[in-house]
Order: structure tokens, then C-alpha cells, then sequence
């Protein structure tokens, strides 16, 4: 059985048209008989990955082969693709970066070089030529599915908003990471610190990279490098883990000073009699007079 007989044989897939014509499609769409994207099975060779994704770590060999067996077996998720022309409207001079691709991804890189990885002949696709109305639709499209995902690279997503900031700018720069910010749904501060943490020495972005430094401790030493530019990776590193040392030392006193009310109030509601326990201090009252009888 051939691998492209073996992929996407799932129900999800067999009810879908494929293969129509130019022709016939549009004339389809245009009755309203199919959506304006449809589900159409590309041989990989057919498709590129377009140069402007920020994502580079897909994985190891190992990863990249338990996913493309997976794949081999069943295809939940269709890749989505632009074509050719659609994509070399808006960037006419990637034309030889993708060489004689017909098709350029939107999503599911990830997907796509663990099917080539495997040596599968063809993958189920989405063509979405509406992805690429405008440059910044397409680059905003292709942060989405990887946006908010808990292993995406820091500076891969970073790079990203930083390509989409320059895409938003190139009309005018004014307003640009409002406009990425919107585009993404995210404040115009989280924008900025994306960008802030490309400034930071090459030794810290490979450490975020790793995820071996929170971006949290990023993006202090990315304000601590504005106003000190002169300092390289091991200081700006030292002047971290002074901070966080002193951190560590203030939460410690508010924890002892809590502690120590707390023993306070034990202490001092301890001291004080029951409410049905007769005080041992002396009765200021006079004594009473006997009665004569």
C-alpha cells in the first residue's frame, strides 16, 4: 500500500472533494456549493516552508520519526497552506527560497518535516489564499498556532512579534506594536518586552532559548541592560541573582515578622482569664455589714 493511501483514511477525510479543477472549483465556490478552502492531499515535494517563520527547533530526530510514524497511521490535523501565487504577491523576492513549490506553509511545519522525515509521499492540506490578503495577515496567521503553546521558543516567539512589529511599521512606524498587539490580542507592553528580550546578550537568549532562564528573570535583565548596555552575559547574570537574593532575604523577614505576631497574639490571648473564671485579684468592694439580729 502506497503511504499516500495509508494517510488521512480517517472519516473526517473521505467525505471531502479533492482534486477539482481551477475551474471547477471556482465555479463551485462561486454557487455556493463549497467553501472558499477545501481539503485537497499535496505530495510534500509540492510544498515549501516559507523562510518567514520564526519557529527553527522542530525537534529531535527521534521526535520528528515518532510523530511522522503517527502520521503514517492517521492525519487528525490538515497543514495549511497558501499557494504559490498568493504567497509571491506579498513577497516576490522569496521566489528563490522556495524554489518550484507550488504550495507555502501557513501552519503545521511541524507536521510536514516529520512526514519528509519519514519519507511519506503526500500529506492532507488546507489551501487558504485568504490567510495572505495582506502581509500582515499572513505573519499574524502564522504566530497564532504557536503563539501561546507552553514549549514554543522564547526567542523564536519573540522573533516572530518582532517580524510582525516590522510588517505593521511599513507604512508608518508610528503605532506599529499597538497594531501587532492588536493583531495578536495581546497588550502593547507584552509586545514590547518580546522585542526587549532581543536585545539582550547572545549568551542569556540561548539560556531562554533552553528554557534554562524564566522569562520572567528575561525581562528584568532586559530593563537592567537598557540602562547598563555596557555589561555582558556573567554580570548581567550576577546582577539577577543579587536581586533575587534580596528577593528571597525580604520575603524571609515578612515571613519572621508575621511569625512573631502571630506568637504575639497567642501569647496575649493566653494571658487573659476565661470568661466564667473568677479573677484572683483582690475585690476593690467594701465588705458588707452583718445584720444584727
Amino acid at each position: 500500500m502506497k503511504a499516500a493511501d495509508r494517510l488521512g483514511s480517517g472519516s473526517s477525510f473521505g467525505k471531502v472533494p479533492r482534486g477539482r479543477s481551477d475551474r471547477g472549483r471556482a465555479k463551485a465556490i462561486a454557487q455556493g456549493d463549497v467553501p472558499a478552502y477545501e481539503l485537497v492531499r499535496l505530495h510534500l515535494d509540492e510544498v515549501s516552508p516559507t523562510p518567514l517563520n520564526p519557529r527553527r527547533n522542530f525537534g529531535s530526530e527521534e521526535q520528528l520519526t515518532r510523530f511522522g510514524e503517527e502520521l503514517r497511521r492517521v492525519q487528525l490535523a490538515a497543514c495549511v497552506v497558501v499557494t504559490r501565487d498568493a504567497y509571491l504577491a506579498l513577497w516576490e523576492d522569496h521566489a528563490d527560497r522556495i524554489g518550484s513549490a507550488t504550495h507555502v506553509l501557513v501552519n503545521g511545519e511541524r507536521r510536514y518535516r516529520s512526514g519528509v522525515h519519514v519519507g511519506l509521499d503526500a500529506l492532507d492540506f488546507v489551501v487558504r489564499d485568504d490567510l495572505a490578503a495582506t502581509r500582515e495577515d499572513f505573519i499574524e496567521n502564522l504566530l497564532q498556532e504557536n503563539l501561546d503553546r507552553e514549549d514554543f521558543d522564547l526567542v523564536e516567539r519573540a522573533r516572530g512579534v518582532q517580524v510582525l512589529v516590522g510588517v505593521c511599521g511599513e507604512e508608518t512606524a508610528t503605532g506599529a506594536q499597538s497594531r501587532a498587539a492588536d493583531r495578536l490580542g495581546k497588550s502593547k507592553a507584552w509586545v514590547t518586552n518580546q522585542l526587549a528580550l532581543l536585545t539582550l546578550p547572545e549568551e542569556i537568549q540561548t539560556m531562554l532559548s533552553a528554557g534554562s532562564l524564566p522569562e520572567r528573570d528575561g525581562r528584568l535583565l532586559a530593563r537592567h541592560y537598557k540602562t547598563h548596555p555596557d555589561l555582558d552575559a556573567s554580570l548581567l547574570l550576577q546582577h539577577l541573582k543579587s536581586v533575587r537574593d534580596e528577593e528571597a532575604l525580604t520575603k524571609q523577614q515578612e515571613r519572621s515578622l508575621l511569625e512573631a505576631a502571630k506568637q504575639q497574639t497567642l501569647t496575649a490571648v493566653n494571658k487573659e482569664p476565661a470568661p466564667d473564671e473568677p479573677s484572683s485579684e483582690p475585690s476593690s468592694e467594701p465588705n458588707p455589714t452583718p445584720r444584727r439580729r
